[in-house]
């Protein structure tokens, strides 16, 4: 499926379902899933971090290493689900998505969607950047970077330097939680987004992940074990006007997030109303 197919689904469709695929009995071999997907992984990341080195990355070629590594994802026994893509389609100004955060995955994936729409940026931790290859695409798509050691002056930047973004009309997309965790936290998912949709005065859109599909690892957290038996999905909620302070609309991010993922059999911390 090439970026221009996909782009044509999401549009007509307003979301995606993967189709049904074949797999290969090699996959019942312990580890071979694991070996074909971060084989696959790594082989778009190199390619495009050299493109990146280059200064020849684009919002063209970033969405054609997207839609790649979905397809790689896809092509170990992996099923994609997305929906509420009206959302994107029906403001054509910029906005602020905040989302809960699982795994690598989100950084992969999110930019094969948002990108079909608008152009956007992340609010990343600096220590991305450092990345072997990764850190140049991640350089090159212009991020907001963050210490989050400071909480102060990450407020500060993120408010400064997403605002400027916003006004050119670039969006922004914010992982509120201080780590990725499978398990969704409320209490650890601070309010930065809505405080940016407010002083952008733009809206801002919840985004529930369930990125569980690529697990953890005690020696190296980013190559944990795949288990395609678990569906990726992305889904984007309705927008949120930011008024007074900005905390019910907090809150309301929060149950939208929180009630996809435990709609969708996934682990959350609070499961109080």
């Amino acid at each position: 499926m090439e970026k221009k197919e996909f782009w044509h689904i999401l549009r007509k469709e307003k979301g995606y379902q993967s189709p049904p695929g074949k797999f290969s009995s090699l996959h019942i071999i312990p580890g071979f899933t694991d070996f074909l997907y971060y084989t696959g992984i790594i082989k778009v990341i190199f390619t495009h971090s050299r493109i990146a080195a280059m200064g020849n990355y684009d919002r063209d070629v970033w969405i054609s290493g997207s839609v790649a590594m979905l397809r790689i994802a896809e092509s170990v026994g992996g099923r994609v689900e997305i929906s509420g893509l009206e959302v994107l389609e029906e403001n054509s100004g910029p906005l602020v998505f905040i989302s809960n955060h699982m795994s690598m995955i989100d950084a992969f994936f999110l930019p094969a969607v948002i990108l079909t729409f608008k152009d956007v940026t992340f609010v990343v931790k600096n220590t991305l950047l450092d990345y072997p290859f990764f850190g140049k695409i991640m350089r090159a798509v212009r991020p907001i970077a963050v210490s989050r050691r400071h909480p102060r002056e990450d407020l500060r930047a993120v408010l400064e330097k997403g605002t400027q973004c916003l006004s050119r009309g670039r969006s922004v997309i914010v992982f509120p939680q201080a780590t990725r965790n499978i398990v969704f936290d409320p209490e650890q998912f601070n309010s930065l987004g809505i405080k940016l949709a407010r002083k952008a005065g733009v809206p801002a859109v919840p985004v529930a992940l369930k990125t569980d599909f690529q697990g953890y690892s005690k020696m190296f957290k980013d190559l944990g074990r795949i288990d395609p038996k678990k569906t990726i999905r992305i889904a984007f909620g309705p927008p949120v006007k930011v008024t007074g302070k900005g905390r019910e609309n907090h809150e309301s991010v929060v149950r939208f997030i929180r009630n996809n993922i435990i709609r969708w059999g996934g682990e959350v911390r609070d499961i109080s109303a």
